[in-house]
């Protein structure tokens, strides 16, 4: 049984979460093309080649399914803004995207839903990536141009700000696997990367301040490193792998610097100067979203490049992803930052959720008995002490789930992407009973 509402501690926020290209149809409002719609025109990138230019319409159907947020009995809603909605060649701005979010925000607050905003879920326009997107320095100031233009026009009735959704997904992801958009295979480039959305961060966060925005944060993916076995050289391997993806950003943010097992194979790549750019990177944040699904084990790779690691399968039930079901790992990271890095800061987890191949009308138990082991483990991470304030599952829909098309469904809400029409899961109702309040 999923953990109810009374378990947790008085004030604990309840929320789903979404993001703009994966829900709302990029071909809606005057958007402009992503680098997301481009690398999915590209063949063999995309499952099916599909993207998101009508994803579940959610730019029409927004007051249907905020209405589905606020039947469930959830707090908040976690939402993105749109780069290229807003500003459809990076820089001018599109009266209607504004308009959307306007309309949008304002409807979050008509149904007693407290907004969470995050502003870059990964859609850069494509005028900006044609500029070198993230390995361009000057994207940063361009990131800061757009916060600053949102936050004029909704900033007033939005609870949260984070800058940020999974730098290590935008960066690393996207720029030394190759996985997402832009698709490219670059040492040199993912360093890059892996600095300017910290850079951006940073410029966003001095002018958000400047204009006196508060709740101010950026949101963090993390995982749970595993050594393949207690050999030197996996133990080696993990750590590395640890860096890069779970240290990085936040103790860039933090610490005011990278950690060294990173730094050993990414610092020859890095923008020169970069260290000056640590200060404006690690200004205090206001809270810390942290987005967790899985473990990862790695083992040593002798013989092959840096950062000579391979992962290797793991033996527990897995998701529809092929990600491992470990919620201990939840328990670990959110103790481990409360520990290591943010101390008494607060703390959303502000992704959590599994795919299943799963129709309205299953049982979808898999899904309801994921949420009650999480929900467990974010209990257990309170009693020892960290300073958790709120859930958000990912996703409230099934969505167009980025590589993976539509194939791979993480909703709470089956969506039939024919009709586009909504169904409550099983897992939504046993969601719904949970956050009832007596």
């Amino acid at each position: 049984m999923i953990p109810p509402r009374a378990t947790f501690p008085e004030g604990f926020v309840f929320g789903a979460a979404t993001a703009a290209y994966q829900i709302e149809g990029a071909r809606f409002g005057g958007a402009g093309p992503s680098h997301w719609d481009t690398f999915a025109a590209t063949p063999g990138n995309v499952v099916r080649a599909e993207d998101g230019s009508t994803a579940c319409d959610h730019y029409h159907r927004w007051a249907e399914d905020l209405d589905l947020v606020k039947a469930a009995g959830f707090d908040a809603y976690r939402f993105s803004t749109s780069w290229a909605r807003v500003m459809p060649d990076g820089v001018t701005v599109n009266p209607a995207g504004l308009d959307f979010y306007d309309r949008l925000v304002d409807g979050m607050g008509e149904r007693g839903l407290r907004p969470f905003l995050t502003l870059y879920h990964w859609d850069l326009p494509a005028a900006l990536a044609d500029l070198g997107g993230w390995r361009n320095r000057d994207t940063c100031a361009r990131f800061a141009d757009f916060a600053e233009t949102v936050l004029q026009r909704i900033g007033d009735r939005v609870e949260t700000v984070a800058t940020i959704n999974e730098p290590w997904c935008v960066a690393w992801l996207s720029h030394f696997f190759g996985a997402h958009a832009p698709g490219l295979r670059d040492i040199r480039a993912a360093a890059r990367a892996m600095h300017h959305i910290l850079l951006a961060h940073g410029l966003a966060m001095e002018r958000m301040r400047g204009m006196g925005q508060k709740n101010l944060g950026i949101v963090l993916n993390f995982d749970h490193a595993t050594p393949a076995s207690d050999s030197p050289a996996d133990l080696a391997a993990a750590a590395r792998q640890d860096a890069i993806f779970n240290r990085w950003f936040i103790e860039a943010i933090t610490q005011h610097s990278y950690p060294p097992e990173a730094l050993e194979g990414l610092a020859p790549h890095l923008p020169a100067g970069w260290q000056d750019d640590m200060p404006l990177i690690g200004q205090p944040i206001d809270w810390l979203g942290g987005n967790y699904y899985t473990r990862h084990i790695h083992a040593a790779a002798p013989g092959t490049p840096w950062p000579a690691t391979r992962e290797m399968p793991g033996p527990l039930p897995k998701t529809q992803m092929g990600w491992e079901i470990y919620p201990q790992g939840l328990q670990g990271f959110l103790t481990r930052l409360s520990r290591d890095h943010v101390g008494d800061l607060p703390i959303y987890v502000t992704e959590n959720g599994m795919a299943n191949a799963d129709l309205p009308d299953l049982p979808d138990a898999a899904r309801t008995s994921f949420i009650a082991g999480h929900f467990g483990a974010a209990q257990a991470a309170i009693a020892a002490g960290c300073n958790l304030k709120g859930f958000f599952y990912w996703s409230l829909l099934d969505n167009y789930e980025w590589a993976e098309g539509y194939e791979k469904r993480f909703g709470l809400v089956h969506v039939d992407f024919d009709s586009l029409a909504r169904t409550p899961k099983a897992s939504y109702h046993a969601l719904a009973r949970a956050l009832a309040r007596n």
